[in-house]
């Protein structure tokens, strides 16, 4: 049975990247959570750095819209169920509006706007500008009329008479509102590091880019204005959904997710996929924690090589995970997963042992050698997936695979994107998987089932605790 739900909703989305969405972002979660707002925030695309900012500001997940992974019925129904609870939400675009993995601009911010009746928000860096502004959000208002443009804010603006131009170009030209005018201010710059921004749970200190962010946001942004765009967006409806099906009963496998300051990248819904399909999760600080009693390991991505001496000081829980593994213990690792169980890892000239479980070794570099979308197709043995099962993922990794033996079992063939070598990514050993690339739940839906099964057939060769 359809259902209808509504939600005051808004996109920030900008004509190109670096043009201040996500200081804005940031800023506009922290003021209206200020006000006593429930926040839900989203962000477009796989990333994982932003919206590890934009949790922490919010005090609710954020969850990530994905139109190359989800199609649109998806998407609704990640909005509707992200928002249980909330007052409204705010999805943070990425690149430009416009910009997605084709001529068509599939997979872009403008397609979730329009998948999710979301009004757009735009922010445009005005830097050495006046009235072009206003052929540059005439041309965006245009180029596709469904995308439901609303209001401007205005970034880096120098002084008042520069705002005043500004302004004056975007109301006059545009017919839109200009409701932020934000001026050049350093204190709410985030650090950057090869991935990105530099993940909020590293350093509490960072934290106070995003108080100034907020504070920004109240002095410099109408937020009642803001409020009133969001308010304008219509009534959505969903189909109904066969939903996430139990595979054992809730508790009875407990599966370990490597959850700390170097590995962090994690989708809230691939770990309630886990949980859903009757898993309990244990999480473990690898920088210090030994192995607890787990039936199967999840470790997803993050900054191993920022933290690699001390992964390699708790020799404990490596040896601990490579006898497991010996032993048949479930593994599903991605990116800085697999760089865990190689058998060295070098950044920066430093060479640093890592869980050993494959025979090759790992070196951090200072350009991407993947980045972007994938699609994979999945090989005859992979441990979790049935053979040319098609996966869309991504990858966003600078670390090159070194020392490759002949003889590994390689879990996809990649028909886009890099993995390994450009030609198949993922490599398996017993019960282990281990590739470059991100799953998202949402978009393979039968992961969290296959690996919660597998930890079952593990627990039940060791007999019950």
């Amino acid at each position: 049975m359809d259902t209808v739900f509504n939600i005051p909703r808004m996109v920030i989305a900008a004509p190109q990247g670096r043009s201040g969405k996500t200081t804005v972002t940031l800023g506009l979660v922290a003021a209206l959570s200020a006000r006593g707002l429930t926040v839900q925030p989203f962000k477009k695309g796989p990333d994982f750095i932003d919206p590890g900012w934009l949790s922490r500001v919010a005090g609710r997940p954020c969850r990530n819209l994905d139109a190359f992974f989800m199609g649109k019925e998806t998407l609704r129904r990640s909005l509707s169920r992200g928002t249980v609870g909330a007052g409204v939400a705010v999805i943070e675009g990425a690149m430009g509006l416009f910009d997605g993995v084709d001529l068509a601009g599939s997979g872009s911010t403008a397609e979730i706007a329009k998948a999710l009746a979301s009004p757009v928000i735009l922010v445009v860096n005005a830097v050495r500008m006046t009235r072009s502004i206003a052929a540059i959000v005439l041309g965006f208002q245009n180029f596709d009329p469904e995308v439901d443009i609303r209001g401007v804010i205005l970034n880096n603006v120098a002084r008042p008479r520069h705002e005043g131009i500004l302004r004056a170009a975007v109301e006059y030209y545009c017919g839109l509102p200009v409701v932020g005018a934000l001026p050049k201010n350093r204190a709410w710059e985030i650090p950057d590091r090869h991935l990105g921004l530099v993940p909020v749970g590293e350093d509490d200190e960072l934290l106070k880019a995003a108080e100034a962010a907020r504070i920004g946001a109240e002095k410099y942004i109408d937020i009642e204005a803001v409020m009133d765009i969001a308010r304008s967006a219509r009534a959505l409806t969903l189909s109904a959904s066969a939903g996430t099906q139990l595979v054992v009963e809730k508790g009875q496998v407990w599966i370990g997710v490597f959850r700390d300051r170097a590995f962090s990248f994690y989708y809230p819904e691939n770990l309630e996929a886990l949980e859903e399909s009757g898993a309990r999760l244990i999480f473990i600080d690898s920088l210090k924690d030994p192995l607890p009693e787990v039936d199967a390991l999840y470790i997803g991505g993050g900054f191993p090589e920022v933290f690699a001496a001390e992964l390699e000081a708790n020799a404990p829980l490596r040896d601990a995970v490579r006898a497991g593994i010996e032993e048949g213990l479930p593994v599903y690792a991605e990116c800085g997963g697999l760089m865990y169980l190689a058998g060295t890892l070098t950044y920066k000239d430093r060479k640093s042992r890592m869980a050993g479980v494959f025979p090759f070794d790992i070196n951090m570099g200072t350009e991407p050698r993947g980045h972007g979308y994938m699609r994979l197709y999945a090989l005859a043995g992979n441990p979790y997936f049935l053979a040319d099962r098609e996966i869309r993922a991504h990858e966003f990794h600078h670390s090159t695979v070194l020392n490759l033996p002949d003889g590994l079992n390689y879990g996809f063939t990649v028909k886009r994107g890099y993995g390994i070598d450009g030609s198949v990514d993922g490599v398996y050993y017993k019960n282990t998987l281990a590739s470059y690339c991100h799953l998202h739940a949402l978009a393979v839906p039968e992961w969290a089932p296959a690996l919660v099964t597998k930890a079952l057939g593990y627990r039940h060769t060791r007999g019950e605790r």
